[in-house]
């Protein structure tokens, strides 16, 4: 309502373009702004996965599966998979790698606690610049 304000925008038009670069990937979906610790996640942590090659989406789709996993990106290098988790505590965090460790084709993990985060997710800077605007150093 605000961005259709601020635009001089019937509201509807405003959903409907939203709606359409949500669909097209250009907007992250909203949930994303969501924090975990408000869910009660405290700990997150960052989980490498090495995988029986072969296997690689079976184990993503298996991941996919498991509501605690917040993100798998496919990496170069030893480790395959890196699983972003949020966990309760260090037990809920057990439970959900040997939850991980079980998947068919998983064959190693490794697992560090995130700590604190320094930098936010952000595209700011990135927006700046393809707007032709320098970001501030």
């Amino acid at each position: 309502m605000a961005l259709s304000q601020r635009l001089g925008l019937a509201r509807n038009t405003v959903q409907a373009r939203l709606a359409r670069l949500e669909s097209g990937g250009v907007l992250a979906p909203l949930d994303r702004r969501v924090r975990p610790e408000a869910l009660g996640y405290r700990l997150t942590a960052y989980v490498t996965v090495q995988v029986v090659q072969r296997s690689l989406a079976d184990v993503s789709d298996a991941l996919a599966h498991i509501p605690e996993v917040l993100e798998v990106t496919g990496l170069s290098g030893v480790a395959d998979l890196l699983v972003e988790v949020a966990a309760r505590d260090a037990d809920d965090l057990w439970r959900i790698t040997e939850q991980v460790l079980a998947i068919p084709g998983v064959q190693r993990t490794d697992t560090a606690l995130a700590l604190r985060r320094f930098v936010e997710h952000r595209l700011g800077p990135l927006l700046e610049r393809a707007a032709g605007e320098d970001p501030p150093r």
